[in-house]
């Protein structure tokens, strides 16, 4: 049996209330289920949403070996888990339109399980058992295939192969033209990918990989509906979303977010679709993987958040987080004009940011008493004296934390001469607090140490939050590029 992960009433997307809540249609459900074993022990009913499982009901197992999952109002279409007192899983049944049907296991068979009063489950039963006879064979044929001895062998084994998957496809197919409108037709259609035409079908007749990549993109998400809530209590749509954004969509955040645009417009039709998918996206971008996608995250934030009633799933502890964040970002998305910081040096002269004449400006914030600073910044002292110094770069360093006597220490044991180094003072953070202004904390976003960015000659932020080798990478990119007009 298996371990049952991520048991949560979707807790980690911060979202509030239960997701099964739904209203329509009033007869309810009613599944009954027979087992020969767990005799006054409590079962669960499961159902995956997206890569996590979410409880939506339990149910106690009577002397007589049946447990009933009763309630007034429908389930939301979905694959739902059959769960043991243990949280292992025991099957999977799919919940549509029949929400009035039976099951019987044996805990030692639970590959013959029996239904009655459902067909959804009857034909996915069907297709489990075809699916697992052939899993069998391809499994057995690829051990052949790693010890084949020669080509001609190899060759005449993938075709098996070929063979046997195009049989599973063919299953699928045949089955959505049977029953288009099923769940089990919209599962097989979210199962396939799309087929590139070959290459006598490509403009001029020869394979064209740039052609093949558009047709594949632009037929991903044929026979899928952002409509369909079910999809979302799958365990694969989620996987099939993060491919399509991972291999198919530029990662410029304009292109993020057009592409994200266009699937929210078509899901408002389904609360539970749009709710998955918002959330999907803000999980993604409040934290993104590459530099500059925290604009797909502000856009999300303006768009659909802020000051919209219906978004009314979040905690108030996560809405205020997506707020201080999404405020946070605003102030230095890149390309941005940087905010000017008023900050002194160590004799308590005023040194402000836009003073600073440079082609490019690298700010440092650090912390002289922090373990990566004290690694980092002797490093970032080393490029800037061999390269940096020589090109007009200048650097701006803020000291964050540390004390000021800590701070000149290690300025003048690292012999960091050739820095701007300056501080907030308390007096300036005192005015600043009482005048309700933000620091440049807020203002970039700077809340552990070492950060550093990287700004032209008008102080537009040109890059952030990278290490000193992709900072210098990315200068150099500039430079080429400005060496080239």
């Amino acid at each position: 049996m298996k371990p049952m992960k991520n048991w949560i009433l979707c807790i980690c997307l911060g979202i509030c209330g239960q997701v099964l809540a739904q209203s329509g249609n009033s007869t309810g459900y009613e599944i009954r289920v027979s087992l020969n074993a767990y005799q006054n022990q409590y079962l669960y009913l499961a159902y995956h949403y997206g890569k996590t499982k979410a409880l939506a009901d339990s149910a106690q197992v009577q002397a007589n070996g049946t447990a009933v999952f009763k309630g007034n109002k429908p389930l939301p279409g979905g694959i739902y888990i059959m769960v043991s007192p243990k949280k292992e899983f025991l099957f999977e049944l799919l919940v549509d339109k029949e929400q009035k049907f039976s099951v019987q296991a044996d805990t030692a068979r639970l590959h013959d399980i029996k239904f009655t009063g459902s067909s959804d489950n009857n034909e996915f039963l069907a297709y489990t058992g075809f699916i697992q006879t052939r899993g069998k064979e391809i499994f057995a044929l690829q051990k052949q295939l790693a010890a084949a001895p020669n080509k001609k062998d190899s060759l005449a084994l993938q075709q098996q192969i070929g063979q046997l998957n195009t049989a599973i496809q063919q299953y699928r197919s045949n089955y959505i033209n049977k029953s288009p409108e099923s769940f089990l037709s919209a599962l097989f259609a979210a199962l396939q990918e799309p087929v590139i035409p070959p290459a006598a079908q490509h403009p001029k007749g020869v394979y064209d990989t740039a052609w093949a990549y558009q047709y594949f993109k632009d037929h991903y998400w044929d026979n899928i509906s952002f409509s369909d809530e079910r999809l979302v209590r799958t365990p694969f749509f989620e996987g099939r979303l993060e491919r399509y954004f991972r291999n198919l969509v530029s990662p410029e955040p304009d292109s993020i977010k057009k592409e994200i645009d266009y699937m929210l417009l078509y899901a408002r039709s389904s609360k539970d679709m749009y709710r998955f998918l918002l959330t999907h996206f803000v999980q993604k971008y409040i934290q993104p993987e590459f530099m500059g996608q925290d604009a797909v995250y502000v856009h999300l934030f303006e768009k659909y958040i802020n000051e919209k009633p219906e978004v009314d799933w979040f905690t108030e502890k996560y809405r205020k987080h997506m707020t201080d964040r999404a405020y946070s970002l605003m102030a230095n998305l890149i390309g941005n004009p940087a905010w000017d910081l008023p900050l002194v040096d160590s004799t308590g002269k005023l040194r402000p940011l836009y003073e600073i004449k440079a082609s490019y400006t690298v700010i440092c914030f650090w912390d002289p008493t922090c373990g990566h600073c004290k690694e980092l910044v002797p490093k970032l002292d080393s490029i800037y004296q061999a390269k940096w110094k020589s090109q007009g770069i200048k650097i701006y360093g803020v000291m964050t934390e540390g004390g000021k006597e800590n701070w000149t220490k290690f300025i003048k044991e690292h012999k960091l001469n050739d820095w701007i180094h300056v501080y907030q003072t308390p007096e300036q953070r005192k005015e600043e607090q009482d005048a309700g202004k933000p620091n440049y904390r807020q203002l970039y976003d700077v809340y552990q140490t070492p950060v550093l960015y990287l700004l032209d000659d008008q102080k537009r932020i040109i890059a952030k939050k990278l290490t000193y080798q992709q900072m210098d990478e990315v200068i150099s990119m500039k430079q080429q590029k400005q060496a080239s007009k």
